[in-house]
């Protein structure tokens, strides 16, 4: 994590269909829990691809500044009850230990059957990764995507934890 007073962010979208719901859902989390824009936005559906090019330098690029994030919310529709192959193609890039910074699995979905897809797929995958995942995941409806009210009892609870692990992140000393 970086020692600048005010975090970086970085979004994190898998959905195949750029600019879509889904980052408008992670930046909103991310304008939610820290009050401003994310700093990277990584839409998976605009690099084409590079994303299957391991030698790809933008590629590369892109994962060590999510790497380095203090906090990245990793966003993604539900396929087939997980992740996409977009978003894998994207997180087999990194090392184990790579992410070192706080994290949010988020997912939409088209019915409640799927909630619990970004516990049992995403959050795991991100604590692997090195990521703090100190929260539930997010899991909210595509219907309601941009109702404030579908993330407000997560932010709720979510909020706490991670503005307490952003202000103090892990191996700062009091």
């Amino acid at each position: 994590m970086s020692t600048a007073a005010r975090p970086t962010t970085a979004v994190v979208v898998g959905n195949p269909k750029a600019g879509s719901r889904t980052l408008a859902a992670a930046s909103y989390v991310v304008r939610e829990l820290t009050g401003e824009e994310p700093d990277l936005v990584v839409d998976l559906a605009t690099i084409g691809a590079e994303l299957v090019d391991w030698h790809a330098t933008s590629v590369n690029d892109l994962v060590a500044a999510v790497g380095r994030a203090d906090l990245v919310v990793v966003a993604c529709p539900t396929y087939k009850a997980t992740y996409t192959g977009l978003l894998k193609l994207f997180l087999d890039r990194f090392s184990v230990g790579q992410l070192a910074g706080v994290a949010v699995p988020l997912m939409l979905g088209a019915g409640p059957a799927h909630a619990l897809a970004p516990e049992t797929g995403l959050r795991p995958l991100l604590s692997h990764l090195g990521a703090l995942v100190p929260t539930p995941g997010l899991y909210v409806l595509d219907s309601a995507h941009d109702d404030p009210a579908a993330y407000a009892d997560w932010l709720v609870g979510a909020r706490p934890a991670i503005t307490a692990l952003l202000t103090h992140p892990r191996g700062a000393t009091a």
